[in-house]
């Protein structure tokens, strides 16, 4: 409880330079990156705590031009890391659990040793996020993902969750069976704190497609525009509209089609599975970046042109 207190109280109150202030006077749904730090993109994370864990071992080159690692960079101020969403739920790695599990669920949890597994990997994957960003706040960022209600809500912008079997209502009903009120409170209260979109000078990052253009005013007020956090979190393949992410890209990052600059501004998101380690949608502009089967970052270095095939790696 003292971890979700803390970082409810941290994402509460953020630098404002980094995370500007809504109309409410709350930290808006914008981050601000660095763009002299080496930023590494992480997509969906589904509770695989190994990836949590060994990011923070990638080798990255400092700006002294040493072979280095991810967490002397965010100990030395020269790197930030930015998560995509989506920490929780096990995907297709532990469908047969998710089989069993729901049977459990079913049996009121007499049971529930296969949800105690699932469970275990989401807190301590949760767990050890939320570490690195008390011990980094300016540095690490976690974006909400649609997987991020532990409520399974209808509204705000979220949607009750199921993919395999009732992933949404399973995780409720186990949270609340044993764990006392305060900490599902504390824990819905913590995922919308999470901001939706962050910036730097050649990138943009959101959980998913953008549904349409939201301007920066949007999302800086997600906390009373449940079309924005549903727009940047659910979209699927195919769903946006046309123009969307270059709309997104000439606004938050000041490039105009046609530029010479275009061809090397992207707007990277996870959500959808794909095959291989990435792919284009929305002319080439918007990158995916997340498959189930894969440990996949993205290293992208200032004053370094993007470069998709050399930038987006699998450790």
């Amino acid at each position: 409880m003292n971890l979700l207190n803390q970082a409810c109280h941290l994402l509460e109150n953020e630098n404002t330079a980094v995370r500007p202030r809504d109309d409410l006077g709350l930290p808006g749904g914008l981050i601000n990156l660095s763009p002299q730090r080496t930023t590494v993109l992480l997509p969906d994370i589904h509770g695989r705590m190994d990836m949590v864990r060994d990011v923070q071992d990638l080798p990255l080159i400092s700006p002294e031009g040493q072979t280095s690692t991810l967490y002397a960079g965010l100990q030395e101020n020269w790197a930030q890391l930015v998560c995509v969403g989506d920490y929780v739920h096990g995907e297709a790695r532990v469908f047969d659990r998710w089989i069993t599990a729901e049977q459990e669920y079913l049996e009121g949890y007499e049971n529930h040793r296969a949800m105690d597994q699932e469970m275990a990997e989401n807190l301590e994957t949760v767990e050890m996020l939320l570490s690195m960003k008390l011990d980094f706040p300016d540095q690490v960022h976690l974006l909400k993902g649609n997987h991020e209600n532990i409520t399974n809500q209808l509204g705000e912008g979220n949607f009750p969750f199921r993919k395999f079997v009732q992933e949404g209502p399973m995780v409720l009903a186990w949270m609340q069976k044993f764990y006392p009120p305060i900490i599902l409170e504390l824990f819905s209260r913590l995922e919308k704190n999470y901001p939706l979109l962050a910036r730097s000078q050649d990138f943009l990052v959101t959980h998913a497609e953008p549904s349409r253009f939201f301007s920066p005013e949007e999302v800086l007020n997600y906390r009373t525009n449940p079309e924005v956090v549903a727009g940047l979190t659910w979209t699927d393949n195919n769903k946006s509209e046309p123009g969307s992410v270059e709309h997104m890209i000439q606004n938050y990052l000041g490039v105009r089609p046609g530029s010479p600059e275009w061809e090397s501004v992207f707007h990277f998101g996870g959500h959808r599975v794909i095959p291989g380690i990435f792919q284009t949608r929305a002319q080439g502009r918007y990158v995916q970046f997340h498959n189930a089967k894969l440990r996949i970052a993205a290293i992208l270095v200032p004053g370094q042109t993007i470069d998709l095939t050399r930038d987006i790696i699998t450790f």
